[in-house]
């Protein structure tokens, strides 16, 4: 009962804590999803009643004792020829204490280098990479706690950057394995070198939250993660071009319901996962904040839904997600893990 206390508790506080708006910090590439079931899941993860290596970057708490010895290799081909990936792995300390090692970074490729006039000179590149180290602590059958550190190296063009971030989770899985629940801090830290002197930029800092729910009798899962619990104005509202001829908007603005509502919408991700046979499942998620930012109004199409399929093959979990971002194409995920033990 004290560990469920607790973690109400972190719950209730996440939301009266408060952060900088979107698009005014550094280091982005810290939120991309490292993961196939996350990406598939929408985007973000803060629980699951499934033990996976690949969620150790969304809550450092989920580093299970059941993970020793496991890797996973995670690769996506993203736009305009950028490509991110990860590599991690788990090792059991004790029997209360694991310990994980995760690198991951993106690769932003290669670009025209070109004067004032216009005349190209060369090409330039530029990369952003992290190494993240997490340690886990069991507090009993259900209640876990984990922190992750993590150096940050980033080069554009000439321009290199240091910085240092850190992860606070804590996760609860019931004893039956059905439900699970987390929070975690993620990205707190700062720039230990800017890019130029005496220019110190922000990290992404984020408090999420969410629950996982398997079905006793069913095959399917359910999952709802909550982004962004330390801002409430989420909500991107287009700009009205539509003015009547009196010179006022032709749309009346929303009342507090409304806008309460789709405030509440936008921090919410929500995943389903249907599990018909062992060692395989179908997953699909909705991110409606991601929907509603890069949709083009006249073809909104299927933007901000994302889907994936996980197989297991002998040693081996082999994953795939798709997610539409906007009109102009979706990004592939892939990510292959297996337990280094199992095969001596």
């Amino acid at each position: 009962m004290r560990s469920i206390s607790a973690l109400l508790l972190c719950f209730l506080f996440t939301g009266f804590a408060l952060g900088q708006n979107g698009g005014f910090s550094t280091y982005q590439f810290l939120n991309l999803p490292y993961s196939s079931r996350v990406a598939a899941f929408g985007g973000k993860m803060a629980a699951s009643d499934v033990a996976d290596i690949s969620l150790t970057l969304q809550n450092p708490a989920m580093l299970d004792s059941s993970l020793s010895n496991a890797m996973n290799l995670f690769y996506t081909s993203y736009y305009a020829k950028i490509n991110f990936a990860s590599v991690s792995y788990a090792l059991k300390l004790n029997s209360k204490g694991m310990l994980g090692i995760s690198v991951f970074g993106i690769n932003y490729g290669q670009f025209d280098q070109a004067d004032e006039s216009g005349v190209i000179s060369g090409t330039f590149g530029g990369s952003d990479f992290a190494l993240a180290v997490t340690y886990s602590y069991r507090i009993d059958s259900c209640f876990s706690v984990g922190v992750s550190f993590k150096p940050i190296y980033s080069h554009l063009e000439r321009y290199s950057s240091l910085g240092l971030a850190s992860d606070i989770g804590a996760h609860y899985l019931s004893k039956n394995a059905l439900f699970a629940a987390g929070v975690t801090l993620r990205n707190m830290g700062t720039m230990v070198k800017p890019y130029t002197a005496d220019t110190y930029e922000r990290l992404p800092f984020e408090v999420v939250a969410g629950i996982s729910k398997k079905l006793a009798h069913a095959p399917f899962r359910f999952i709802a993660t909550m982004q962004h619990l330390e801002r409430y104005d989420l909500y991107y509202s287009a700009p009205v071009n539509n003015i009547n001829v009196l010179g006022d908007e032709g749309k009346s603005s929303p009342n507090l319901a409304e806008r309460v509502g789709r405030e509440l919408v936008s921090h919410l991700i929500a995943g389903v996962e249907f599990v018909p046979v062992k060692g395989f499942a179908l997953r699909l998620g909705y991110n409606y904040r991601r929907r509603n930012e890069l949709k083009v109004q006249e073809r909104v199409s299927t933007v901000g839904f994302s889907w994936g399929v996980n197989l297991r093959i002998k040693r081996f979990d082999v994953s795939y997600s798709r997610a539409t971002y906007h009109l102009s194409g979706s990004t592939n995920h892939f990510s292959i893990t297996s337990n280094i033990q199992s095969w001596l």
